[in-house]
């Protein structure tokens, strides 16, 4: 008996709420002071030019959802681009990324409003956060896109609020540091510098991709998944130029000041905010930051379940991931189990001095493992599967989205890169497991493309046959 279907109900409006929730508008608040000081002050520059760089990503994820328009997203892009092996791989990997997430964003949120309200425990503000998130994912993917819109425009408004504040200082007052300075640095810059940054700020970026996760609940056609995709990418990297430009003016210390005060890098921005705007708007920062990643976790939490439908339903993982709920249309097991290790991973992060570090540096590496795996796809698809002649969109454009990830992740921890491998290996045995045990090839749904790919030459069933394998 087939798994049942996800019901179509996102909109294109739904899609680009899930992508920029899971990005978050602020995003840049958290490591401005760390960009400040890497960059020489050239923050704006630094977010531009990661724009760029997660660009190719981004376009390699339009190409393939219109092609492989399923739930598993890069799961099943690399399934049919490279092969069954190299598509568990890279759904195992960003399983590591999607599982993760949701306890970063739990954990942000009771640290914030710990600190605004010391006499609650942050673990308190945790559960009230997971439990209510987990709820609106229960009752049904259109109810958590809607309250997601709500808190997404919150974001949006106070991000609006800055900017007329902040022009209005740098206006009356002038700014605290030279015009170019956003972008030239403040006393000149280095590739080495600004690359350095780079590699830190496109993580600020990592949650676009969830958006092909819901590609089997879309409800227009196999181009809105993509459009949504790049869509996202481009409006983020709009608001992190335009707020870390206005914040980099109005920043009342220098970077030099920054590298050599590590401690005060984490609450650059809120100093910036209080110095030249008010109190008023730190705090509000503050709030708003502070319950944002929660509605983060959600969306991560949504995605990540569909990544586990979408390879159990395959026979990648166990059955009983792939049921779904007769009222409300979810993958209510995978949504519990995604939950339930969200929680343990966040209570259990919580307890570490470093835990939140560990956790950042561990989602990277799988995210970026992952995205590799998809540029590939995108070769392995168009050019060596369908003999595509179509160099730039189909060889170069994915080869450069795939360098920039493995240039980041060399420049990853140790202990991230020994996790990722740890689970990577994991991983290995899972897969073995699932192949004795009856999977087939790439499975039925996971693999099957759309109208247009089987227009091109694509096959309905089983891992594609690759020339040379």
């Amino acid at each position: 008996m087939e798994p049942q279907a996800l019901r179509r109900s996102l909109s294109s409006r739904d899609l680009i709420v899930y992508g920029l929730l899971f990005i978050g508008p602020l995003a840049p608040v958290g490591v401005f002071g760390v960009l400040d000081a890497k960059s020489h002050g050239s923050v704006a520059l630094v977010y531009l030019v990661a724009t760029l760089a997660m660009a190719f990503t981004a376009v390699s994820y339009a190409q393939m959802s219109r092609q492989v328009p399923h739930a598993g997203s890069v799961y099943a892009y690399a399934g049919i681009g490279i092969g069954r092996p190299a598509g568990f791989a890279a759904g195992w990997l960003a399983m590591l990324d999607y599982l993760l997430i949701p306890a970063v964003g739990y954990l942000f949120c009771g640290i914030a409003l710990h600190s605004l309200v010391p006499s609650v425990p942050a673990w308190v503000f945790t559960a009230v956060a997971f439990v209510s998130t987990t709820l609106l994912n229960l009752f049904g993917v259109r109810l958590a896109a809607r309250v997601g819109f709500v808190v997404l425009l919150v974001e949006i408004v106070l991000l609006a609020v800055f900017v007329v504040a902040a022009v209005v200082v740098l206006i009356m007052d002038g700014p605290a540091r030279p015009w170019t300075s956003p972008a030239l640095g403040v006393g000149g810059i280095t590739t080495a510098a600004v690359m350095g940054a780079v590699s830190v700020a496109v993580l600020s970026f990592l949650g676009f991709d969830a958006i092909a996760s819901f590609a089997e609940e879309n409800t227009g056609d196999e181009r809105q998944v993509g459009r949504a995709v790049l869509f996202c990418l481009g409006v983020a990297g709009l608001l992190f130029v335009l707020q870390t430009y206005l914040a980099g003016l109005l920043m009342p210390v220098s970077p030099h000041h920054l590298a050599q005060a590590p401690a005060e890098q984490g609450t650059a921005f809120y100093t910036m905010t209080r110095t030249a705007v008010g109190v008023w708007m730190q705090r509000t920062f503050a709030v708003v930051k502070g319950i944002g990643p929660a509605f983060t976790a959600m969306a991560a939490v949504a995605a990540a379940s569909r990544l586990l439908y979408g390879m159990a339903r395959d026979r990648g993982l166990p059955k009983a991931l792939a049921a779904v709920d007769e009222r409300s249309q979810v993958p209510r097991a995978a949504l519990l189990t995604t939950a339930a290790v969200s929680l343990v991973v966040s209570v259990w992060a919580a307890r570490r001095a470093d835990g939140l570090d560990v956790l950042v540096s561990i989602v990277n590496m799988g995210a970026l493992a992952a995205f590799t795996l998809l540029n590939v796809s995108v070769v392995g698809y168009h050019v060596i599967r369908r003999g595509s002649r179509r160099w730039i969109p189909h060889l170069v454009v994915p080869v450069l989205g795939a360098a920039v990830c493995v240039w980041i992740m060399v420049s990853a921890t140790t202990l991230a890169k020994i996790v990722a491998a740890g689970w990577l290996v994991v991983g290995a045995v899972v897969f073995a497991v699932g192949g004795r045990t009856g999977g087939r090839a790439g499975g039925r749904a996971g693999t099957s493309l759309s109208p247009a790919g089987r227009a091109a030459g694509g096959t309905e069933t089983g891992a594609p046959s690759v020339p040379g394998r």
